[in-house]
This record gives C-alpha cells, structure tokens and sequence, in this order.
C-alpha cells in the first residue's frame, strides 16, 4: 500500500476519447491523483 509521499507506480490507462495515458507522461510535473471506491459499495 502507497503511503503519503510515496512515488505511485507507473500505470498505463484509457481516458475518455479512447487515447492511452501513461504516469510517466506526467514526469516532473505536479500531479494528484485520486482513487475513489466504485459506486453503489460501501466505503
């Protein structure tokens, strides 16, 4: 598990017009990134 401060591993995901996004597009730059739980589930 990530702890604050931590570096996030590097991912690759999809955005919303279909184009593959990778973490280290973002390289030396500020990014925050949130992960929330998915609908409808407690928590």
């Amino acid at each position: 598990m990530l702890k604050v401060g931590d570096k996030a591993p590097d991912f690759q995901v999809t955005d919303d017009s279909g184009a593959a996004v990778s973490l280290r597009d973002y390289r030396d730059k500020n990014l925050i990134l949130y992960f929330y739980p998915k609908a409808n589930t407690p928590g």
